[in-house]
């Protein structure tokens, strides 16, 4: 089960209201949503949970790109949700990668047919290819609530089953979180 919430901070405090993903393709569109949230260009907060698997905050300063904390990045990607925050910058890949294939490094005597059997053995044994692992790990801004008052160190010893309470409360938004859950 799923939930999303955004947490636009205004002049009198947080606000929070519920949000659908459902029509949100991408981090841009996740973007646009929360800076209609917040038309004063203050801080928003978009904050999604997968119950006891993984949580996610995205955190929208007015026209500043947005900065993603994952807390388990390989559960994330078996979400669609997940996926949208899962960007090849935040796992450290180039996009560019499979496109690109630099014909100097390649050994090109004629004799070529694809991958070994061993490459394939490796592959097919994991699952995936080396640039497609996403890692058990938390994954992003660690940083990303520290002037909120949730520390790096905090945020990592979060719990996937109530962080968005845990952090919520640090803000002092708890009251306002439980009015969209």
């Amino acid at each position: 089960m799923y939930f999303a919430a955004l947490l636009a901070r205004t002049e009198d405090g947080w606000e929070a209201s519920d949000t659908e993903l459902d029509d949100v393709e991408s981090l841009s569109d996740l973007a646009e949503l929360a800076r209609e949230a917040s038309p004063e260009d203050d801080t928003v907060l978009v904050l999604i949970e997968q119950e006891d698997a993984w949580f996610g905050v995205v955190r929208i300063d007015g026209e500043d790109d947005p900065r993603i904390y994952v807390s388990d990045a390989a559960a994330a990607a078996r979400s669609s949700y997940g996926e949208i925050l899962l960007t090849d910058e935040l796992l450290g890949r180039d996009p560019d990668d499979d496109d690109v294939v630099d014909l100097d490094s390649l050994d090109l005597d004629g004799t070529e047919d694809g991958d070994t059997e061993e490459d394939e053995e490796d592959d097919a044994e994991d699952g995936t290819t080396s640039a497609e692992a996403v890692p058990h790990s938390p994954v992003g801004d660690r940083q990303i609530l520290d002037d909120l008052g949730v520390g790096e160190k905090e945020l990592l010893l979060l719990d996937a089953d109530d962080a968005l309470s845990s952090i919520a409360e640090a803000l002092g938004a708890s009251e306002v979180l439980e009015t969209v859950r």
